[in-house]
């Protein structure tokens, strides 16, 4: 009959105890066999629907690399696209955090455009008779939003499409359509 040590069982133990302990009593049962799904409701009873990952929230979804490029060299952040009411517009804005890196992006000179490689459209700022431009060109200010509105005639551009935004330098692409 061999004796067997109860050191050497020791560790394991201490271990086991340590991840039940960190991972809460629950973590052993739920790493257990998934559990069946409840039966469909009864036709009298009201079952609520789980909540679905809207188009909207999926579209804010900027990488951390992407924001820190747009802050750093461009001192702007929140950029945002959406499809308006009725379709004939887009509105791009944006936020500036820093105005003298933000400078170009309200330059009158400069000619923004909006492009969606997917519809095959570029999409440019309309004039207007007695406002101008639809567009924000004012002196940049830390902390405040400024947007432009690009026409979408024949409404090419549809939300949840990636577009990109050209503003003289400033490029930010594969921004969603919301």
């Amino acid at each position: 009959m061999k004796k067997r040590s109860k050191i050497g069982t020791w560790p394991l133990v201490a271990i086991l105890a340590a991840s039940v302990l960190a991972l809460g009593p629950n973590a052993i049962l739920s790493a257990q066999a998934p559990q069946s799904t409840p039966p469909p409701a009864q036709a009298g009873a009201s079952a609520k629907p789980a909540p679905a990952v809207s188009r909207t929230n999926l579209a804010r979804m900027v990488s951390r690399q992407a924001q820190m490029y747009y802050e750093g060299v461009w001192g702007v952040d929140l950029l945002n696209v959406r499809y308006t009411e009725a379709g004939e517009m887009i509105r791009f804005s944006y936020r500036v955090l820093d105005p003298a890196k933000a400078a170009p992006l309200n330059d009158k000179k400069a000619e923004p455009s909006l492009i969606d490689p997917e519809a095959g459209v570029k999409l440019k700022v309309p004039q207007m008779e007695k406002i101008g431009k639809l567009r924000q060109s004012s002196t940049a200010i830390a902390g405040k939003s400024y947007w432009m509105a690009f026409s979408n005639s024949g409404r090419r551009v549809r939300p949840g499409d990636r577009v990109t935004v050209e503003i003289g330098n400033f490029r930010a692409d594969g921004l969603v359509v919301e």
